[in-house]
Formats: structure tokens, C-alpha cells, sequence
């Protein structure tokens, strides 16, 4: 560990991008100001700590989900039963589109729009 001294309004550098600047001391608490690109996450070590636990958390709980999914998805699909097709019917193709129908927020929803029906 690199230990520096510094008093207030002194900044440590750290590559080109980071600055931490010495905003104020008072008694044991010193209070810093850090200037990082949006790509450098800044948090305090117990923060990033919680988030780390939580990432994994929920990385082992999708793992999970996961199995249950494949064995899903790897049985063969089977036939409907009770469905029969209307003698000379064409065949009407739904497509779910988001905010069709509904009542939500501006009118949105989610809905199902008849795919054979072309708009210009």
C-alpha cells in the first residue's frame, strides 16, 4: 500500500484520469472530492462490497433458474389436443406488440396485432 500525506486542497493523482482531492479535515474524518470518468466505478468499500455479495447472490440464483430452463426447452414438443382447424379458414397470425392495447401509461400494454393485416 502506497501511504501519502496531503492537506486540504492537495489532490493525489492516480493514472491520468483519477483525481482525489483533500476537501476537508475534521478531527478523524477526512472528506474527499474524486474526479472519475463515468466508466470508473467509485464507491466506498462497503458499498462495493454489498454490491459484489448481491452480484453473486444473483449470479448463483440465475444459474439455477438455468437448469430449470434447459430441461424445459430440450423436451420435444408435443401436439395440442381439443384444436381444430375451421374448414377453409385462413389462418390469422398474432403477434405480441408492445403498448397495443391495455390501459397502462400512455396507452400501452401489450397486446396481440393480426400479423396478416399490412399497414403502408
Amino acid at each position: 500500500m502506497l501511504v501519502l500525506s496531503r492537506q486540504r486542497d492537495e489532490t493525489i493523482m492516480i493514472g491520468d484520469d483519477v483525481q482525489i482531492t483533500i476537501v476537508d479535515i475534521r478531527g478523524d474524518k477526512v472528506r474527499l472530492g474524486i474526479t472519475a470518468p463515468t466508466k470508473v466505478a467509485v464507491h466506498r468499500k462497503e458499498v462495493y462490497d454489498a454490491i459484489k455479495a448481491e452480484n453473486e447472490r444473483a449470479a448463483q440464483i440465475a444459474g439455477g433458474d438455468l437448469g430449470a430452463v434447459r430441461s424445459v426447452l430440450s423436451q420435444p414438443l408435443r401436439p395440442r389436443t381439443g384444436i381444430r382447424p375451421v374448414s377453409g379458414a385462413t389462418p390469422i397470425h398474432a403477434v405480441p406488440v408492445h403498448g397495443a392495447g391495455g390501459n397502462g401509461a400512455m396507452g400501452g400494454g401489450g397486446g396481440l396485432v393480426d400479423a396478416t393485416k399490412r399497414t403502408g
